[in-house]
């Protein structure tokens, strides 16, 4: 077989190399070295990843020397510090690598080779989630590849490292007589691995919850439209307010609170636009979060309703003195639509909802003991 087949074998296998795991979440870091240079763009010499749940979080080159984020979670939440110390382990490595490919190519003589020679290194773990959040660990993986075949791999069970080739076997025997860096290793596969598998999830962007809805402005004919997002990380996000499929500016009277910080480190944005009560344009709210891959377009209708099975108790400071059910209320409720529709009337006259927005009743013993329930979403049209 020729230098330059095991060569172009080696670069589809490492395009194509990923960790692929049936369980649910995964780290892996991939580091790959080249003999000499190839005078290929994007091909370098030393290149370093890592590969969160199959996507990439940071990088590494010997062209540019330097270990960067690879998803803007990961820019907001670590600082300097962290990448500049990443920089020196990857610099470290690289200069590991180069080393061993070239004791290697003297081990299988291979020192007259015209063609480059590739090392490379699969190192991760596996955890699974468990009802509490934590994540336990179920797998690991640490092995050594050169010029596209296997070539030495820890056995974490036995906490042996394989050989499957006989050129191997000089590192195996070496690395099994070393108690300290099998320990290590295991430790690292286990412990450590797992931890910054856990801290990397816990920083996972989450996506938005998105509301559209509309209620009294200070003005009597108008109405406030308000596209809300909410609970979103990371903080880049896209909110358009269109009408009739016309997106809306300043121009139109569209004004924005800007991205603001929620209190469990997400963030929330709200736009809103003043329109005539008796505008019966259709108005849709589109929220774009790339972090999270949302792309999502809500309509506001006027007085539409809809059953939700969630709802939590108003808060005292609101001190709303109506009570209101949708149509389609349980059977155990139903007895009581008469006696309260009144009394929503009056709140809906004050209120104007969408098709998100609904005041509902909870199950009562009987009206006496009517406790004051509203929808989640309704407590959005009191701020």
């Amino acid at each position: 077989m020729s230098d330059e087949f095991n060569f172009y074998k080696v670069l589809s296998y490492l395009f194509s190399a990923k960790l692929t795991f049936s369980y649910t979440h995964s780290l892996t870091y991939i580091y790959t070295g080249l003999s000499k240079p190839v005078g290929l763009p994007g091909i370098h010499e030393f290149t370093a990843m890592g590969l969160l749940d199959g996507r990439m979080i940071d990088y590494y080159d010997s062209e540019n020397q330097t270990k960067v984020p690879k998803q803007e979670w990961m820019r907001e939440h670590f600082p300097a510090d962290y990448w500049g110390k990443g920089t020196q382990s990857r610099r470290i490595k690289q200069q590991w690598f180069k080393v061993n490919i070239g004791i290697l190519m003297e081990r299988m003589r291979q020192n007259d080779s015209a063609s480059p020679h590739v090392l490379q290194w699969m190192v991760g773990c596996e955890g699974e989630t468990q009802p509490n959040g934590a994540l336990r660990f179920v797998h690991s993986m640490s092995k050594y590849n050169y010029d596209g075949n296997d070539f030495l791999s820890f056995d974490d069970k036995s906490r042996v490292w394989v050989a499957p080739v006989k050129e191997a076997l000089p590192s195996k025997t070496k690395w099994d007589n070393d108690q300290v860096l099998k320990e290590y290793t295991k430790g690292y596969l286990e412990n450590e691995c797992i931890d910054w598998l856990s801290n990397f999830h816990f920083l996972l962007p989450a996506p938005p919850d998105v509301y559209v809805f509309a209620k009294k402005s200070r003005v009597e004919t108008n109405l406030t439209v308000t596209c809300l997002a909410t609970g979103f990380y990371s903080k880049n996000i896209i909110v358009r307010i269109r009408r009739n499929g016309r997106v809306l500016t300043e121009d139109d009277g569209l004004s924005s609170s800007g991205v603001l910080p929620n209190n469990d480190e997400t963030f929330q944005r709200r736009d809103h636009v003043e329109i005539l009560k008796s505008d019966l344009s259709k108005f849709s709210c589109e929220v774009v979060h790339e972090a999270t891959r949302v792309d999502v377009v809500k309509t506001w209708t006027e007085y539409f309703f809809l059953l939700s099975p969630v709802a939590v108790t108003l808060p005292r400071k609101y001190n709303v003195g109506y009570y209101c059910t949708s149509l389609r209320a349980v059977s155990q409720s139903w007895i009581h639509i008469k006696s309260i529709f009144a009394s929503c009337k009056a709140l809906i006259n004050n209120l104007l909802f969408n098709n998100n927005l609904l005041i509902i009743i909870s199950y009562f013993p009987n009206k006496d003991q009517i406790s004051r329930f509203l929808f989640l979403e309704v407590l959005l049209t009191f701020n």
